[in-house]
């Protein structure tokens, strides 16, 4: 990134950061992304329904979504300076039959 290191943001699901105090809230932060799944993923995740157990290959999809929206939500956050992003919270839903839409969101704070 332009031979600059990136600015470590702080994440939490939880209204603050322990043993620091907020000095200002900048706002709202998310990132979202939209996987579709794959026509084999499909016939896999049939069989596996036949004999019970996890699906990986879904399991491994949403994975890879929900570190998606949280990288596009920190980038939001470091393009506001943003020292940290707190109340963090996830959300899916269906678009289609065959994709999902993943929202990574908080609130952007700066800390003392």
């Amino acid at each position: 990134m332009n031979g600059r290191e990136l600015k470590r943001v702080i994440l939490a699901t939880t209204d603050g950061v322990p043993g620091r105090e907020i000095t200002r809230c900048i706002g709202l932060v998310r990132g979202s992304t939209v996987r579709a799944k794959h026509v084999g993923t499909d016939i896999v995740a049939g069989f596996r329904n036949l004999v019970g157990g996890e699906i990986r290959e879904y399991a491994s999809l949403l994975t890879g979504a929900r570190e998606q929206a949280i990288d596009r939500m920190v980038a939001e956050a470091r393009a506001q300076d943003a020292d940290a992003i707190v109340a963090i919270r996830f959300e899916t839903s269906t678009i289609t039959h065959a994709a999902s839409e993943v929202v990574a969101y908080g609130t952007a704070v700066k800390l003392a």
